[in-house]
């Protein structure tokens, strides 16, 4: 056997152990007691109110659509969290890259639960989405597609044809598979809730969609329960801006290196070019040239 060939054998037996220790891992949690989940509660009763089945329903595809900093985030962090507390395990694809630890960390979720996904392409998210979901290993899949450029230059849009699939891989692994989207790239065919910030005061979640009713229903609510951890009073508001006076500079501002220039130049190796130079006209005057 070539250097080559042992090479790749070797390779294709490491990623089989990886694979193997995931299996036995996934083993060992769902090993543990639990009981029958039927939807998934966040926590939050306005919010579970607006659902038919009082949360969100296992075995189905939900739309969580909504602007940046609309709170869909931080919503399908709490369904996970909530998955998490029935000791079950979660996936999420992480389109944009941009999902933080930390930050999810402080909404309840269990990292150790939690499998992060981030495909290199565009186009298979949606296809790690349906494989996870169709797996039965996880509560909860999260499909982020709120950014990212596809072949066309434009934001990908889940089509009709996708979003069956999504939906067809919930029903058959019976798990929560939720879909973020942005307003410009809305999915198709599957329950669609729509998240809004109301000018920092709080933020808003209205049935858009729905074959099960409760369309339109909508909840207005303060910022404090979606982030209880802020410590907000009376609901609050999550950016207050104080009134400074005109003159008032950060700190961490500094000035640029042009404007700390007094004459002697750049640590005073170029004064022939930043001091003021005399005028013309004097040095004419004063060498007896008349003009």
């Amino acid at each position: 056997m070539s250097a080559v060939a042992e090479q790749r054998a070797g390779s294709v037996g490491s990623v089989g152990s990886v694979v193997e220790q995931l299996r036995e891992r996934i083993r060992a949690l769902q090993a543990a007691p639990r009981r029958y989940l039927a939807v998934l509660r966040t926590g939050m009763e306005a919010v579970d109110a607006l659902l038919p089945s009082g949360g969100f329903p296992m075995g189905q595809a939900v739309e969580l659509c909504g602007e940046a900093a609309s709170g869909r985030t931080s919503l399908a962090l709490r369904a996970v969290a909530a998955a998490h507390r029935e000791q079950r395990l979660c996936a999420w694809v992480d389109g944009p890259r941009e999902l933080y630890p930390p930050a999810a960390s402080a909404l309840g979720v269990d990292l150790e639960r939690l499998l992060i996904v981030r495909p290199k392409a565009p186009e298979q998210r949606v296809w790690a989405a349906v494989q996870l979901a169709r797996s039965g290993a996880f509560a909860c899949v999260v499909l982020d597609l709120t950014r990212g450029v596809g072949a066309t230059g434009r934001i990908p849009r889940v089509a009709l044809a996708e979003a069956r699939k999504l939906a067809d891989a919930a029903e058959r692994g019976g798990g929560l598979l939720l879909v973020l989207t942005s307003p410009e790239s809305p999915a198709d065919g599957v329950m669609r809730l729509r998240t809004e910030a109301r000018d920092g005061e709080g933020w808003s979640v209205e049935v858009v969609r729905s074959r099960q009713g409760g369309t339109g229903a909508r909840a207005e609510l303060p910022w404090s329960v979606l982030y209880p951890d802020l410590g907000l009073e009376d609901g609050g508001r999550v950016l207050d801006v104080a009134e400074t006076a005109a003159d008032a500079t950060p700190d961490f501002l500094r000035e640029q290196g042009s404007a700390l220039r007094n004459g002697c130049g750049i640590l005073g190796q170029r004064p022939g070019r930043d001091a003021p130079m005399p005028s013309l006209r004097e040095g004419l005057d004063s060498a007896g040239v008349a003009l």
